[in-house]
């Protein structure tokens, strides 16, 4: 039986436990509710999660140990000289008996102890396929049942599914914590790997990167450079670009949408500007790289001025396209916030439109303002597609934006590209990158909370 068919099994017997849980609690109070402790959706409630959470639970842990358990008590089921092979070794064995089993073809001649071995296999994995099943679905009876003989008018069943509901909640947030510390202790490792082989001092404030070690001493290059200001340089010059232009169109647009725009236009023109938010950056990187970046090249030369092929000023204008709905939506809903009261106010003392806007709503809506600039900032900043396509990968320390230039997440990429061995400092500095990448985007959002916190205005 399929995980699917499982699955939707058991919301089937769940939405059948809420229904006879409601209808069973109704029927002991005689069709009147107040007679019951908690609303008879409730019953069905707590009737349901006991007939559906365990058996998902069961279910996951299944899904979880099925495959290890089976390898372990076939591996046990082997000679003691194949088991103590090395790992490497013992895993390319794992992987012939499982083809055995599978019937596809194995990296050698099969003896007679594997085909056993796969036989063992094979009768595991029927027993796992018939067993959790059955298992699952009589949980899901059992639990049914049960709920149902808990089911009377005094029992406090909306108390117990708030408690389970809570529960869940915290576990959610629980499993968006862990997996957020464990991204960050994972590059942190490697990160801690690389500045022993790099110094801190040097990484930070060297003014070369090239991440080349050579095979042979004598080779140029054998020591590399991992100096990470022209990447910073590169990030900063392209993330301002695309902030001088998101923040300004973002921000008309906003006050244009949240003052003057009728209920229909607006209705039509806000979808319209988050449709940019939606598009693929590679659609924008062809963008950059097909149309922009030769029209500024064009008008670089018309000018008597030197463009590159591939310029910070091309990629910078295009991501500042695709961040315009973060700092236009977000600035919208924050004037939209200002009370209606500050604006008659203003209007009934004489002002005018024009000065209400930008001497009363817009001062009150500036902390949210500025925040959500931050936050398109730190999305600019960790952009790569478009950055590849149109600055190009070669790390050069300038502030001309007719150059080309790189980003701290271009090299990141460019040093994970291919097969890489994970013992090496051209290697592990894609993890430094990614660390100081993480930091840089941190302080900006700690930074657009401070901002947010501190000068929000309370209105009653």
């Amino acid at each position: 039986m399929s995980i699917s068919l499982i699955v939707v099994l058991l919301l089937m017997l769940s939405l059948a436990a809420w229904w006879l849980g409601r209808r069973a609690v109704i029927g002991m109070a005689s069709g009147d509710p107040r007679r019951l402790h908690s609303l008879p959706r409730y019953h069905g409630y707590y009737v349901a999660l006991l007939t559906g959470l365990p058996a998902l639970l069961l279910l996951v842990l299944w899904l979880g140990l099925d495959e290890p358990v089976i390898t372990r008590l076939v591996l046990a089921s082997l000679p003691e000289s194949l088991r103590n092979l090395p790992e490497s070794q013992l895993s390319l064995l794992v992987n012939d008996i499982r083809n055995l089993a599978t019937g596809n073809a194995t990296s050698g001649v099969a003896d007679p102890v594997l085909q056993q071995a796969a036989e063992h296999y094979r009768r595991l994995l029927g027993i796992s396929r018939l067993l959790p099943p059955t298992a699952l679905l009589l949980l899901a009876l059992g639990g049914m049942a049960l709920g149902l003989k808990r089911t009377h008018p005094g029992h406090r069943a909306r108390p117990a599914v708030e408690r389970v509901v809570r529960w869940g909640l915290l576990a959610s947030a629980t499993i968006a914590i862990l997996t957020t510390l464990g991204i960050v202790l994972s590059v942190l490792f490697e990160a801690l790997r690389f500045f022993q082989s790099v110094p801190l001092a040097d990484f930070l404030f060297g003014l070369e990167w090239s991440p080349q070690i050579a095979i042979r001493a004598d080779q140029v290059g054998a020591s590399g450079a991992f100096g990470v200001i022209p990447l910073v340089a590169g990030t900063a010059i392209i993330a301002a670009i695309a902030l001088l232009v998101a923040v300004p169109v973002g921000l008309l647009s906003a006050i244009y949408l949240a003052e003057f725009a009728g209920s229909r236009v607006r209705a039509w023109v806000k979808p319209l500007l988050e449709i940019l938010a939606g598009i693929p950056t590679v659609v924008y990187g062809f963008f950059a790289a097909l149309v922009v970046a030769p029209l500024v090249r064009a008008a670089g030369e018309h000018l008597g001025l030197e463009v590159s092929s591939e310029s910070a000023l091309a990629a910078g204008l295009v991501m500042g396209i695709m961040i315009i709905p973060f700092v236009s939506s977000l600035s919208d809903d924050v004037i939209n916030a200002v009370p209606r009261a500050l604006r008659d106010g203003s209007l009934a003392l004489g002002a005018t439109r024009a000065e209400t806007i930008t001497r009363v709503v817009l001062p009150a809506a500036l902390p949210g303002i500025v925040g959500g600039v931050l936050l398109a900032a730190s999305r600019a900043i960790g952009e790569t597609m478009i950055v590849v396509m149109a600055a190009g990968v070669g790390a050069r320390l300038t502030a001309n934006p007719l150059e080309s230039v790189t980003t701290l997440t271009v090299q990141i990429v460019t040093l994970l590209v291919g097969d890489q061995e994970f013992d090496s400092p051209k290697t592990l500095a894609a993890f430094a990158l990614g660390l100081l990448l993480f930091l840089i985007t941190l302080a900006l959002n700690v930074l657009a909370l401070y901002v947010v916190r501190r000068y929000r205005e309370a209105y009653e």
